[in-house]
């Protein structure tokens, strides 16, 4: 369902101090070839599996859309030139992340205008029984991860493979707890400290999303400070 996603959501230091955090299972990291990463927007999928990828040393990605409606009133960028930039800044995270030659599949559907049954088609096109393929939830709260995670669902079903919902916004409008979310179903990835450091610079390879574009309202971050701490974790979550 999609949520509002205001404020400042749930403080890091909030998630840090739950419990059951620590008592999630471990992923045990035996896929048995690159994984399929699907990102809604470029950065959803360093966000939300960075480290796993770079403990991995192996993926492929589909960039769903360019994310070119991330500033929809800016007053410095077009969406066509947002679009390069973002192109531009997965590349660069994915050479930090030790994948620079990682086979990037772009698909250029409209950012907030996916199409689930198309997407749903693709994605059956490169899966197969057992393959890992790590989506945005499908209760992120945000539209186009809700879509995203809806067709890799459908992909999955299909052809047998493994998915692997990773949550973004949840991190902001749920809380410690929360029965919307299926906590019963997390997995915890535990990154070594090289992969938190690749993910940290991944991360900075996106100035268009953590950092203002410009002075206006329209310019400002999307991913500021407290939006990142939730990304800086020793480890990561999957819904399996």
């Amino acid at each position: 369902m999609v949520r509002p996603i205001e404020g400042e959501g749930t403080p890091e230091q909030t998630w840090r101090e739950w419990p059951a955090m620590a008592e999630w299972p471990v992923l045990p990291l035996d896929a048995a070839e690159p994984p399929l990463i699907v990102a809604p927007h470029p950065d959803d999928e360093i966000l939300g599996v960075a480290g796993l990828m770079a403990m991995l040393d192996r993926a492929e990605l589909v960039a769903v859309t360019d994310g070119e409606a991330s500033h929809p009133h800016s007053t410095v960028h077009t969406q066509a030139e947002l679009a390069a930039i973002r192109r531009d800044e997965t590349a660069e995270a994915l050479r930090r992340l030790g994948l620079g030659d990682a086979p990037v599949r772009r698909l250029g559907q409209p950012d907030g205008k996916i199409d689930e049954d198309a997407l749903a088609e693709a994605l059956t096109e490169r899966l197969a029984p057992g393959r890992w393929c790590l989506a945005t939830w499908r209760e992120d709260g945000h539209p186009d991860h809700e879509a995203v995670g809806r067709a890799a669902a459908r992909a999955c079903e299909v052809t047998g493979a493994v998915l692997l919902e990773y949550p973004i916004w949840t991190w902001h409008w749920a809380s410690p707890g929360d029965t919307r979310v299926p906590w019963h179903r997390a997995h915890r990835i535990e990154l070594t400290p090289a992969a938190q450091q690749a993910k940290a610079a991944a991360i900075d390879a996106f100035p268009s999303q953590i950092a203002p574009l410009g002075p206006e309202p329209g310019d400002a971050a999307i991913l500021p400070p407290h939006v990142l701490a939730r990304f800086a974790r020793p480890f990561e979550v999957v819904l399996r």
